[in-house]
This record gives structure tokens, sequence and C-alpha cells, in this order.
């Protein structure tokens, strides 16, 4: 049995109980080590046979699962963050289905929680943002055309993008011509909730100088849109008194 596992934001403590459950009872661990904290192997047993997948490609990675299986020993595929968001899970899944061995997933928190957490924000904001947008800066892996940044900076919505450090200035622009204005709240935040986490609050328009003045080339989340500031927004209708919900009634005196 294979179970890919959410590693969560990069803090020993923030993986899932469910998620250290399963380091402590796996026979075979093969970790994401570029991004993972190696303090989470801190969870394995003593027996526990370790695998960096930094250092592998898919069909080595794929060989370790195939003969673990064979040994009927417990595989955990440990991937940073939420392994759904940016961790090219689906493709080893279809070769586990191919080769008949069964998996199952288990959440993680992503850098995008980590990062709002470590500056204290909510994404979604009453009469400032409602909604959410995760991407990223095209790379190595293709973003299909109608995902551009300009696109979804048209909406002017919360953005957390990944996987982006490197090409900060073009992506300033971008967002800058899809409809940010260049003094829209922006953050950098560095390994979000590890132990050398770096924030930074800046603007759209002074991301990429952010960055150059503090040496950060990577492993950063980007985070834009007027939620970031926490300014000017509306109190929630949910627990205003004058709104009823299924577990309280309006209240008709504000005395």
């Amino acid at each position: 049995m294979v179970y890919f596992v959410g590693a969560g934001t990069g803090a020993a403590d923030l993986i899932t109980v469910r998620g250290m459950r399963l380091l402590q009872q796996a026979d075979v661990i093969i970790y994401a080590g570029s991004l993972v904290n190696p303090e989470l192997l801190s969870y394995a047993k003593t027996t526990c046979e370790i695998h960096n997948s930094a250092r592998l490609t898919l069909e080595e990675v794929l060989d370790i699962m195939k003969k673990a299986e064979r040994e009927h020993r417990m595989i955990v595929r440990l991937h940073t963050g939420d392994p759904s968001i940016y961790g090219a899970v689906r493709e080893q899944m279809d070769a586990l289905e191919e080769a008949d061995i069964n998996y199952e997933s288990c959440p993680g928190v992503s850098a995008c929680f980590g990062a709002a957490a470590s500056l204290n924000i909510e994404y979604t904001l009453p009469e400032i943002s409602q909604s959410l947008i995760i991407t990223r800066m095209e790379g190595n892996t293709k973003v299909p055309e109608r995902e551009s940044i300009e696109s979804f900076a048209a909406h002017r919505a919360s953005m957390a993008i990944y996987l982006s450090t490197g090409m900060l200035g073009e992506l300033g622009r971008r967002l800058i011509d899809g409809g940010y204005g260049k003094d829209t709240p922006a953050a950098l935040v560095y390994k979000a909730t590890w132990r050398e986490e770096e924030a930074y609050l800046c603007t759209v328009g002074t991301l990429c100088e952010t960055a150059l003045a503090h040496g950060i080339t990577r492993t950063a989340i980007v985070l834009v849109g007027d939620a970031i500031a926490h300014q000017h927004y509306q109190r929630s209708r949910l627990y205003a008194p004058d709104f009823s919900t299924t577990f309280r009634k309006q209240c008709t005196d504000h005395q």
C-alpha cells in the first residue's frame, strides 16, 4: 500500500495527525528532499528505509514502490504542502494503477495557508475579495494560455503565486498589465513556517526589489491583493446581530 502524504507548510508539527501516524507506521518513506523539512523524518521508526526523491527519476521512485509492495511493506510518499497542489502525484497514481498497487491520499496544509498564518492574513474579506486564486508563472511546466497571470489579475482577487520567485520582475509587470495597481499590497514569504522563515510586506511594484534586498531567489510564495492590507473591509454578516442562522435567531433589540 502506498500513502501519498502532505508534509504541510514546513514546520514539523504542522503535518496532520493522520500524516504523522502514517510516517510512524511506514516501512519505506520516499520524501521530496528539496522541499520537505527533514525534521519530519524523526517520526519514522528506526527500521524504516528512507529515500530522497530529489535525486531520483519518476521511474526510480516507482521501482522503489513496486519492490516494497512485493515485500508487503507499507510505503509513504511524502510530498511538500498538500499533494494536490503542484505535487506531480497524478502520474505516480496512474502508474500504480497500471501495476495494480493500491494507494490513498492524506492531505496537508499548503504553503499559501502557512504564509497567511505567519502574516495573520484573511484572504476573503467582505467587500474586498471573496476568492483566492492559486497559480504560478510558466517555467519548465507550461501554463495554459487561458490561465495567464494577466487574466487572473483582471479579477483583482486575492492571489497566491507559487514557484515564481526567480521571475519577480516579469511577474510584477504582468500583474500590473492585468489590472492590479502598482501600489496593490503584496507579500513575499520565504519558507513559510520553517525555522528560517522570512516574510516581507511590499507592493506589486516593489516585489522584485524586495527580493533582491533580502537575497530571496527561491522557495518563496508571493501573495497579492488588497486583503493583505486588511483595511476598509466590512464585518462578516455571519455574526451580525440582525442576521439569523440555523443556530441563532435575529436579535431585534440591539441595546
